[in-house]
């Protein structure tokens, strides 16, 4: 064989063997990046905690890796591309989609059923009392949709109370100063104010509106489409969660596990819990079919993105069914 012929036929071997092997290995480095998922301080995504302290994921054969943030935080970090996933509220996914980070909705974790809150001063005992006063909430997140719905409610407009823009971390100290009546918050901060102020109280709850805020897993829709069948497991793995939390039986083990990633007492953690609403994916079913109103999630973001643009969060109107995608939840 000459030298010529040598090298023609090592260059076709390289071809037909290394190149195709290097490329393997790439594709199957890509494949065993694992997703990964910023999550946050709220009963329904910290229920997360459970599967994975119990080990459900890798039982699942699904590489997920679980980033804790503080609530904006996450979202900047999904919004920056950071991260391939966020839980959030669904109208928090159309105002960090209207500013470039879109996401698709694939499943529900919750409802807020009562820990979402607007927490007053002493002597406050309804939204009624806050006429004239001051009120702060972050404005443009649910908080401030929670209170102009209650005051709706009330027979009120935005107008006949004062709005304070302020961070929602920072309410108990806000609360605490006496510049304002009351504050809008969510669970565990809403109790962090109440015990700020002693004797001050909720006046209005996310109780009094179920399915105005729900609560979501939001996934950049390119991991959604290359890993879709990572994320169905996912799905499946966050019903079996709910059953766990659920079950009288090993709600305990669930509770003491919740509580523990948050640094507070089991007993201090069960009533978080029972102000959310954890949603099966059967119940998720029923919630992603479209129609008006709040029983449906549909519905409710196009709730959320009219009080957005009528509040100027952002200027046009979200194209809402292009945050949902029921496949993850519907499928069999």
């Amino acid at each position: 064989m000459n030298v010529k012929h040598l090298g023609s036929t090592l260059k076709s071997l390289f071809i037909r063997l290394v190149i195709p092997a290097a490329a393997a290995l790439s594709i199957s480095a890509h494949a065993a990046q694992p997703l990964k998922i910023g999550y946050s301080d709220w009963p329904g995504w910290v229920a997360w905690q459970v599967a994975i302290d119990k080990g459900w994921f890798k039982e699942a054969v699904v590489a997920v890796d679980f980033e804790w943030f503080d609530y904006s935080a996450s979202m900047d970090a999904f919004a920056a591309g950071k991260i391939d996933a966020v839980t959030m509220t669904n109208g928090d996914a159309l105002v960090t989609g209207a500013a470039g980070g879109k996401s698709v909705m694939i499943m529900l974790t919750d409802y807020s059923n009562g820990n979402d809150m607007i927490v007053a001063k002493p002597g406050i005992k309804s939204l009624k009392d806050l006429k004239g006063k001051k009120v702060a909430v972050e404005e443009g997140l649910v908080e401030h949709l929670l209170l102009l719905n209650g005051l709706k409610k009330a027979g009120m407009k935005e107008s006949d109370v004062t709005l304070v823009n302020a961070k929602t971390n920072e309410m108990p100290q806000v609360l605490a100063s006496g510049d304002v009546a009351a504050v809008g918050a969510w669970q565990p901060i809403a109790g962090q104010a109440m015990k700020a102020v002693p004797g001050s109280r909720p006046v209005y709850t996310s109780a009094n509106e179920p399915g105005l805020i729900y609560d979501v897993l939001a996934v950049s829709p390119a991991s959604a489409k290359q890993n879709k069948a990572e994320w169905a497991k996912v799905v499946k793995v966050w019903d079996r969660v709910v059953h766990y939390i659920n079950d009288p039986k090993t709600q305990p083990d669930a509770v003491k596990i919740m509580a523990a990633r948050v640094g507070v007492t089991p007993q201090v953690y069960l009533p978080l819990l029972k102000g959310t609403h954890l949603l099966s994916l059967a119940d998720g079913k029923k919630i992603y079919v479209k129609g008006p109103g709040f029983a449906s999630l549909h519905g409710s973001s196009k709730v959320a993105d009219d009080f957005n643009v009528a509040n100027g969060v952002y200027k046009a109107h979200q194209d809402i069914d292009s945050y949902l995608d029921s496949s993850f939840t519907n499928a069999k």
